[in-house]
């Protein structure tokens, strides 16, 4: 009879408090090297883009006998601030920058109730001939504004409406472009926000009112930043109805500062960084909801 012999006992081994972490091989880790020529070179395109502005902000503070001499400097020889000082006894600025705002503030305003209300008939109602008046729109962004000039001055002259606030803001209280940027937004709006609404006894009014602009803030916002924008830097429609000095904005106003002959350089740049601070401390309050009404306004 055979003799079943037990196997032995397998002694195990105990394991080790922190085992060994296997270690990357080398070729495999993550190169910092690329990382960095991307920041070194996204820093120097910044910079070189930034090249004017910063010249601009540099020359604000030289004298006009050092910007003559070594225009191409960045550092000003000697550092004065007259140019910021005088620059309000040269011009009205005040009334001015006042003037501006006022225009560019009314024609933001009237923009974005004009060009919502077209936007949303466009994009929400079925009438006869819809869709040919909304070509006809868009078709008006490829007519250059300058030939309407014309006719336009003629048109202010007859209401007697030259050097009036009302004859800087009523031409330009709708904008091809807002209607066409608000109705691809409204397009892109569910209708079932519409039908419940109706189904609970809402009108249009209410519907528009209530509903949809509040739902529209970010495209609000973005054709608002363009229309200020693009009204706040506008030269040759103030420069063309408002003659008189009091009425004038700043761009008309700090157009007085290059001349045929000679430009007062260090004035000019000290009104231009002026009228530029209100611009860029309202992109900083808005950048993160106009970026993204830009990213949300879908184009059907």
């Amino acid at each position: 009879m055979a003799t079943i012999v037990p196997p032995r006992a397998t002694r195990q081994r105990p394991l080790p408090a922190n085992p060994p972490v296997a270690r990357r091989p080398r070729s495999d880790r993550p190169s910092r090297v690329p990382t960095v020529l991307i920041v070194i070179l996204l820093v120097a395109v910044s910079l070189f883009i930034l090249l004017p502005v910063i010249w601009m902000v540099s020359a604000s503070f030289r004298t006009q006998g050092d910007l003559v001499g070594n225009p191409t400097s960045l550092i000003p020889q000697v550092f004065t601030l007259d140019n910021y000082i005088n620059v309000w006894q040269r011009i009205p600025f005040d009334r001015q920058l006042l003037n501006t705002i006022i225009f560019a503030g009314g024609t933001t305003l009237a923009s974005l109730l004009f060009d919502s209300m077209a936007a949303y008939a466009l994009a929400r109602f079925n009438f006869p001939g819809r869709d040919v008046v909304f070509i006809l729109i868009v078709v008006t962004l490829m007519i250059p504004i300058q030939v309407t000039f014309i006719p336009l001055y003629e048109l202010l002259a007859d209401f007697g409406w030259i050097n009036t606030f009302h004859g800087l803001v009523i031409p330009r209280v709708a904008d091809a472009f807002g209607i066409f940027f608000l109705r691809q937004f409204f397009l892109s709006l569910p209708k079932d926000l519409e039908d419940a609404a109706r189904i609970d006894g809402a009108g249009e009014v209410r519907i528009f009112a209530r509903i949809m602009l509040p739902l529209a803030g970010p495209a609000l916002l973005t054709v608002a930043m363009f229309t200020f924008l693009a009204s706040w830097n506008d030269l040759l429609w103030p420069l063309l109805v408002a003659t008189d000095p009091q009425m004038q904005t700043l761009p008309a106003g700090l157009a007085l500062f290059k001349g045929q002959h000679s430009s007062d350089y260090g004035m000019l740049m000290a009104g231009a960084i002026l009228a530029l601070l209100p611009m860029i401390v309202a992109f900083v309050f808005v950048q993160r909801r106009f970026i993204e009404g830009i990213a949300t306004t879908g184009m059907k």
